[in-house]
């Protein structure tokens, strides 16, 4: 029996009632498994705790989450609490910098009962990856603003966009393997204006010289826009740059139905993060209403990614079953939240789920 340690940040607004529900449904697998155990060391961060003390991310929680085999995030942050220039209280974003939690996963799926605004979305299965640590986002918290201009500094380096399109390929790799995928990868950028997006799309097409049996192709960011919306059933790994992968990814969410299905990951060579992408919705907090599906959904992908690092294959077999869990609730459509038209609370959807188990 491997004992598995995990690192469990509540979060702010619905956060700890999301990750309530998810505890729950992890204690009961962990309860009918032969191969493994969790243990959950529970981690103080966030913006209510930047309030109570002016520190968001502990140093303590940051070395105590170093040591955990892997890391659950709930949503974090609040709107009305924020740092001295203006900016939104965000250790999720701070951890990815930590860490080096370069690859942003990004799932994009379309089953039956999903509430897609797409009127015939076909087969949507497709895995969105998001640089995490660099682009855009390299200047988060250091820009230059004066009276006339303000400026943000986009970065990419060779050593992270390596190990990125080598990710994106294994994942594509795999995913055929899985039968979920055709093993195609398609860089996203915007190398017809900019040079670092040239220069990436080299680095891309280099790695893909080392993957013969994938087909790898490119896509401009605005006009895989426009086909994400169109024909997203021909996607399988899409990889980009931070900023782009963050509007991307929540136009995925929209094609499923909404930021309640929509789960992710930030994972690095050694660590892992999983969180829902949707925020803390500090406006429903308390009442017992928020949607945990992607809470839960983000715990599934938890559990596929430590079954490959512990080589433990019940692990990805009850990520599996947690998935599909959630999705038999979701297609007979009986036990819903409200921002899926239906009035159950997040406690009921949890036991629905946990009946599904």
């Amino acid at each position: 029996m491997t004992d598995l340690s995990i690192a469990v940040f509540e979060g702010d607004g619905i956060g700890p009632e999301i990750m309530a529900a998810t505890m729950q449904l992890l204690e009961q697998l962990t309860r009918s498994a032969d191969s493994y155990t969790l243990s959950f060391d529970f981690l103080p961060a966030g913006a209510g705790l930047y309030a109570k003390t002016g520190d968001a991310l502990p140093e303590s929680s940051v070395a105590a989450a170093r040591t955990a085999h892997a890391i659950l995030l709930s949503a974090m942050g609040l709107p009305d609490i924020r740092y001295p220039d203006g900016t939104e209280i965000t250790p999720q974003i701070d951890l990815r910098f930590e860490m080096n939690l370069y690859a942003g996963v990004r799932p994009v799926r379309i089953a039956p009962g999903y509430p897609s605004p797409l009127a015939s979305p076909g087969d949507v299965d497709f895995v969105l990856i998001r640089e995490s640590t660099e682009g855009l986002f390299h200047t988060k918290g250091k820009g230059t603003v004066t009276e006339d201009y303000a400026t943000e500094t986009l970065k990419l380096t060779r050593k992270t966009s390596q190990k990125l399109c080598k990710f994106a390929f294994l994942l594509a790799q795999q995913r055929r393997e899985m039968g979920r995928g055709p093993g195609r990868v398609t860089c996203v950028d915007k190398a017809n204006v900019f040079r670092a997006f040239a220069w990436f799309r080299e680095i891309f097409d280099a790695e893909a010289s080392h993957h013969s049996e994938l087909k790898a192709d490119h896509a401009y960011v605005d006009a895989m826009a426009l086909w994400m919306v169109q024909r997203p059933a021909e996607f399988d790994v899409l990889v980009t740059e931070n900023m782009f992968g963050d509007i991307l990814s929540d136009l995925g969410a929209g094609l499923m139905g909404g930021l309640g299905l929509a789960p992710s990951a930030d994972i690095g060579d050694h660590h892992a993060v999983f969180q829902p992408c949707h925020g803390t919705a500090p406006d429903i907090a308390g009442r017992g209403i928020a949607n945990p599906m992607a809470m839960i959904l983000s715990a599934a992908m938890m559990l596929d990614w430590l079954a490959l690092e512990k080589s433990l294959p019940e692990l990805a077999q009850h990520g599996t079953r947690l998935r599909e869990a959630v999705e038999d609730v979701l297609r007979e459509g009986a036990v819903l939240t409200g921002d899926l038209g239906g009035s159950a609370t997040t406690e009921e959807v949890a036991d629905a789920i946990g009946a599904k188990l």
